[in-house]
């Protein structure tokens, strides 16, 4: 995991498209950091605390109310430890569908399954997937079995718990440390994590640091 040095904010985030299958998706000319989790996981919440912009992503009360692959266009800009400003950063951020409940039919999941899985194993330039975690409960199934299919299909990852404000730290933090400790039953690493809250706006900081030093990663190996 990287270590954290520098500061990055995002400066603006522009929605472009909302595509059917990746095939549709805007040229795979940039970093991209796709955003998936069970529905009403807090997914546009917490894509909206990260661009600081309450109306980017379109929040529902109804789960399955993401159905289509969104892109939003990102400029970020970084504050060095020494007080230099880094060279703007530009990358996209993809708000999937969830995965689990929703009411829709059964044809309707499948096929957004499959939109789900070609897009998470050929969109090319995919460079981390944060996979959302809700910290209110005890490990669930449905989220351990989506990460051995990302395992599978070698998809790189990071988890991020959220609503870590609806319960007490205690809680939460004993939910982290049962859903690690599920992970470690078959993997031999676990990825980065971060705690989160959309209302408290905790985590902001870290998650968006770390996209920053993954981005210049990224640059150092071209």
């Amino acid at each position: 995991m990287p270590q954290f040095q520098d500061k990055m904010h995002i400066k603006k985030a522009t929605y472009i498209i909302s595509s059917p299958n990746y095939e549709k998706c805007p040229a795979p000319d940039k970093p991209e950091y796709a955003f998936i989790g069970r529905s009403n996981v807090g997914k546009s919440s917490l894509i909206n605390l990260l661009c600081d912009n309450e109306k980017l992503a379109k929040t529902s009360g109804s789960p399955g109310k993401t159905q289509l692959i969104n892109h939003f266009d990102v400029v970020s800009g970084e504050t060095a430890a020494s007080g230099k400003k880094e060279d703007n950063q530009l990358w996209y951020l993809v708000d999937l569908p969830g995965y689990g409940f929703a009411k829709v039919s059964i044809s309707a999941r499948r096929r957004w399954e499959q939109m789900i899985e070609n897009y998470l194993r050929k969109r090319e330039n995919l460079t981390q997937v944060f996979v959302l975690i809700d910290a209110r409960h005890s490990p669930q199934k449905i989220d351990l079995e989506f990460l051995e299919q990302l395992k599978t299909w070698e998809v790189p990852f990071s988890l991020v718990f959220t609503k870590s404000d609806k319960e007490s730290q205690r809680i939460v933090s004993k939910n982290v440390k049962s859903f690690l400790e599920a992970m470690r039953k078959t993997w031999m690493f676990l990825p980065a994590h971060f705690v989160t809250s959309a209302a408290k706006k905790t985590g902001k900081e870290k998650l968006l640091n770390y996209i920053g030093e993954l981005n210049k990663q990224l640059k150092e190996e071209k």
